[in-house]
């Protein structure tokens, strides 16, 4: 595993608001991608009483090469799950939640319903809060895709996490084209929404392929971007082939921003759920 610079370290700060946050959801008997993923940002999240919460259980179908979520076989869906984070979300104080999912390869829609319950019972119990999803390709399911844009959330946000050329290594299960064709498709079935992407860096891709990227995403409809250092959770995902300098994330947000992008995060901790609710504007949608 490639070795960290010097300039790669992350204070980590625990707040009165993280014991809190991690009682609550392990009691309401939850999942976050933060304590699946291994995020680095799981101490600030939860310390200033935020977190991203992970539906439809905590094993995935699919076996990307860049994930920390386990590969299995998941139980069936809890069906009171979507009462429970509404709870939560209410208990913790939100007015701005994420939403996001395993990939269910296994279930007749990918979970779209799922998706779809979530929001509406968050809305029921919290009426005006700001809703983000961050949902997987449905397998190019339209069904499924209007299924998550007709409950209306405020963002959907679909990551293309890296460039085409690697995504038979990154992503074997997923496919480049079908991605942007995704986000073309909500933009389409409900021009209101915000539409979100984000990519990791460091797993090998070439500037030319960046912007590449940069431009499919655009040209999809997408206005909120992500950028952040590809970390390898353990030596059996795939090897981290640089670590990008926070100089070059700042240049890599001017360029996004030159390009059309509306709202953009970079740096080597920024993940896509990372400050959400400070990356959206909730004064007007894009």
């Amino acid at each position: 595993m490639l070795r960290k610079p010097k300039w790669f370290k992350k204070h980590i700060q625990m707040g009165p608001g993280y014991e809190k946050v991690r009682t609550l959801i392990t009691k309401s008997g939850l999942n976050t991608v933060c304590k699946e993923a291994n995020c680095p940002n799981i101490w600030d999240c939860f310390s200033r009483k935020t977190a991203t919460f992970l539906i439809m259980g905590s094993k995935c179908t699919r076996n990307c090469g860049f994930c920390a979520i386990p590969f299995g076989i998941p139980f069936p869906p809890d069906p009171f799950e979507a009462l429970k984070i509404a709870n939560a979300a209410k208990n913790m104080g939100l007015d701005y939640v994420v939403i996001t999912s395993v990939t269910r390869d296994d279930l007749f829609d990918g979970g779209a319903i799922f998706f779809s319950n979530t929001i509406k019972k968050i809305r029921d119990k919290i009426p005006g809060i700001v809703v983000e999803v961050l949902i997987p390709d449905f397998k190019g399911d339209k069904q499924a895709i209007k299924t998550v844009a007709d409950a209306n959330p405020d963002v959907i946000n679909h990551n293309i996490e890296t460039c085409k050329r690697l995504y038979d290594v990154v992503r074997p299960q997923a496919v480049y084209n079908r991605s942007i064709e995704l986000l073309k498709q909500i933009k389409l079935l409900n021009p209101t929404i915000s539409i979100k992407s984000g990519m990791m860096l460091g797993l090998g891709e070439k500037p030319q392929e960046i912007d590449k990227t940069f431009k499919d995403l655009l040209n999809a409809g997408c206005r909120i971007l992500t950028l952040g250092q590809y970390l390898q959770p353990t030596k059996n995902h795939i090897p981290i082939a640089r670590y990008i300098h926070p100089e070059e994330f700042d240049a890599l947000k001017k360029k996004a921003l030159g390009m059309g992008f509306l709202r953009v995060a970079s740096g080597p901790f920024v993940r896509s759920s990372y400050k959400a609710k400070d990356l959206y504007n909730n004064e007007g949608k894009i």
